[in-house]
């Protein structure tokens, strides 16, 4: 399964369209427009996840930059979402800190 970051987005672009566009190079799992958490507006993101590997990079070679809605998209495969890691203090949490 490859997860495919789309940016660029206009607010009006749907799901069915962005399915559309990626079938046509393979299989769509899922296509999910990202919204605000705050008003439910559209962000201007999405994530498409195809099966196969070599029809996302397909996917991804032939529709970075198409234009969708007169807004050129930016098509690439997804990064992981950053793990949070150990703060400075993190060691400290629930001790109470001696100056000397």
């Amino acid at each position: 399964m490859t997860n495919i970051f789309v940016g660029n987005l206009d607010i009006t672009a749907t799901e069915q369209q962005l399915r559309e566009l990626f079938s046509a190079h393979g299989a769509v799992e899922t296509v999910t427009i990202v919204k605000d958490r705050d008003t439910g507006e559209p962000r201007g993101i999405a994530f498409v996840e195809m099966a196969q590997a070599t029809e996302a990079k397909g996917a991804i070679g032939a529709l970075d930059g198409h234009e969708l809605n007169g807004r050129p998209m930016r098509v690439n495969e997804a990064r992981p979402k950053a793990q949070p890691g150990p703060t400075r203090d993190s060691g400290m949490r629930g001790h109470r800190r001696h100056n000397m």
